[in-house]
């Protein structure tokens, strides 16, 4: 069976979603806070490498852990589930403005839901 990473339309799809998603959260009060003072192409780069890996990508992620590297974020700055709950609007609005499939973005939003635990572990 073809990847999801295979069937969303690859690197260029994945850099794309990904790009998309950092102009919604950046443009958005609720959690542009968080990236205030963030290399916004490195983040973007990360989230690329992150999202590749969770999708199917043959890549190996080597970045930190979800909850390492979110830890400072939940302890200091406050990243809840409602911050959780705006990053998953603005991925499916993201996945939804690039034209991908409600069922493929079923299937990322499930992804993505089982990271929540580990984003906010804290």
């Amino acid at each position: 069976m073809e990847s999801l990473y295979d069937r969303i339309g690859g690197q260029a799809a994945v850099f794309a979603t990904a790009s998309l998603l950092y102009d919604k959260m950046l443009a958005d009060e609720r959690v542009t806070r968080f990236f205030a003072h963030m290399d916004m192409d490195a983040q973007i780069r990360k989230q690329v490498a992150f999202l590749s890996w969770a999708f199917g990508s043959p890549d190996k992620y080597q970045f930190r852990a979800l909850g390492e590297a979110h830890r400072e974020l939940v302890r200091t700055h406050g990243l809840s589930n409602q911050h959780f709950d705006v990053v998953a609007e603005h991925l499916v609005a993201s996945l939804q403005q690039l034209g991908v499939t409600p069922s493929l973005i079923d299937e990322v939003m499930v992804l993505v839901a089982s990271t929540r635990g580990a984003v906010l572990a804290g």
